[in-house]
């Protein structure tokens, strides 16, 4: 008997753990149904921008990190034009490139919005991750809008921030 209730209890344990989340990219298929042939046309205005983003926080000391959820939202905020992103590179805290989100052109109707998740469980990227967007808009449209959303929940805690692009080109 006492055989049978302790494989019954390995059994549970077994079942119930839960694997580890997969960090994948949730828009991969997004992103290939939003492709565009961009000819280079001089129409477009063309400008770069950066985003940090925080995969990990200081915790108490220097020694000790908290890890997070990050998303960059990527907001078309032309109510009336389509734009263009070309470019989406994600990079550690020590300026390294870790990964291109599209190899083609995408575009965003407007007032629409796509985002980049960073999954808690991918560190990489470090306390001091950024994003480098590059992007085409029609001439008198806004540029587009990149924020950075951190956070993550403990038990009853949370824990949550914001950052804004700014420009480099």
């Amino acid at each position: 008997m006492k055989l049978a209730i302790t494989f019954l209890f390995c059994s549970l344990l077994l079942f119930n753990c839960e694997s580890p989340t997969k960090t994948e990219d949730i828009h991969e298929e997004n992103w290939n149904k939003r492709q565009v042939n961009l000819p280079l046309l001089d129409s477009l205005n063309s400008g770069k921008s950066y985003l940090s983003i925080y995969s990990q926080i200081y915790s108490i000391s220097q020694h000790r990190t908290h890890n997070l959820t990050a998303m960059a939202s990527l907001r078309n905020i032309s109510d009336k034009d389509t734009i263009y992103l070309t470019k989406a590179a994600y990079y550690d805290t020590h300026g390294k490139l870790l990964k291109t989100y599209f190899n083609k052109p995408i575009y965003l109707a407007p007032l629409e919005t796509t985002e980049i998740i960073i999954d808690e469980l991918s560190v990489e990227g470090g306390t001091g991750s950024n994003f480098i967007f590059e992007w085409k808009t029609p001439k008198n449209s806004p540029e587009p809008y990149f924020e950075g959303v951190m956070n993550s929940t403990m038990g009853k805690q949370g824990l949550s921030f914001i950052t804004q692009s700014i420009r480099i080109e």
